[in-house]
């Protein structure tokens, strides 16, 4: 779906224009041509490589979609991937953004994604100096976006983890959940890290040593944008460490408390061990046995039974096994 389609010239706007038009702009000097859509079906890209002249690689991998992100030189052009990943309630959602980018034009198209780029396409209009650097600036706007999208999704990531660990040293807590809990944190750190780490690489293409043509004047915003991608992927780094500590310690946590459970079995066991063997020792059926035909026999079984019983709580108690 055909989001817009505006050309400008020297920075500034010139109008919105048909599809049929954007030949004839992108003939005019010092203009360019920045066309966004949504989800866009077969047709509507084939039109977009008639008019812009795209290379078939790159039209077939963003008709593929699910590409990792990657950024590729076609002579001239440059074909650009970025995952985007959004929040959506407690899950995320991972969409995609293809760029197209040209000396004369801009194309982006946004696959499975709710959150749209009139926001960047207002900010650069209002910075026509910058505009004026033409697709390149484009292209870092868009980028950008993403990444400061990024940002919210790692701290709620961060939120999530310190809850989790909260309850890891709650008592009574349910140990199965908590470990259901920090897997499920652990796909979705990966999940974002499969956005970052492939993008944090392939940014550094467009600053610094050999750059693609046009991008001489953008290089100290890619390196902004790569210094952000380093931040959240660090982050990410620590998180997935965090994780996987919080998860042993959880897995020590339980094998301590089942140990302390055992002591408490086997404790209780040993009382009532001493109250089966005197039982069972009294209770055989023998003619010739002195208790049986003493007058205080009984309540002195009874007696020393709770007696021995009694010292055994105590030690086991004072031991820490109760």
């Amino acid at each position: 779906m055909l989001i817009n389609c505006v050309a400008y010239q020297e920075g500034k706007k010139l109008s919105d224009i048909p599809v049929e038009a954007i030949s004839d702009y992108i003939a005019l000097p010092d203009c360019f041509v920045w066309v966004a859509l949504h989800d866009p079906q077969p047709d509507e890209l084939a039109t977009m490589q008639h008019e812009f002249g795209l290379h078939e690689l790159a039209v077939e991998d963003a008709l593929r979609g699910h590409q990792r992100p990657k950024i590729e030189e076609y002579g001239d052009s440059l074909f650009a991937v970025v995952r985007m990943v959004e929040l959506n309630g407690d899950e995320l959602n991972v969409g995609e953004l293809d760029v197209f980018i040209g000396p004369n034009y801009v194309l982006s198209a946004r696959n499975n994604a709710s959150k749209g780029f009139l926001g960047v396409r207002a900010r650069a209009e209002r910075e026509p100096h910058l505009l004026t650097m033409g697709s390149a600036f484009v292209l870092y706007a868009l980028m950008d976006a993403v990444v400061d999208r990024y940002f919210p999704v790692v701290d709620a990531l961060e939120s999530e983890l310190e809850r989790i660990e909260d309850r890891i040293f709650t008592e009574g807590s349910q140990s199965r959940d908590n470990i259901e809990r920090l897997y499920e944190l652990k796909r979705k750190v990966m999940v974002l890290r499969h956005a970052v780490a492939p993008l944090f690489d392939q940014v550094g293409k467009l600053y610094g040593g050999r750059i693609p043509p046009g991008f001489e004047h953008t290089q100290e915003y890619f390196r902004d944008v790569h210094d952000h991608l380093y931040r959240i992927q660090s982050t990410l780094d620590t998180m997935r460490d965090t994780i996987a500590t919080a998860i042993q310690v959880h897995l020590s946590m339980v094998a301590i408390e089942a140990g302390n459970v055992n002591k408490r079995l086997a404790a209780w066991a040993a009382i009532f061990a001493v109250l089966t063997a005197f039982a069972g020792i009294w209770g055989m059926n023998f003619e010739f046995m002195p208790e049986l035909k003493w007058r205080f026999g009984y309540p002195a079984a009874v007696v020393g039974m709770l007696t021995v019983c009694g010292y055994l709580y105590y030690r086991f108690k004072k031991s820490g096994w109760l």
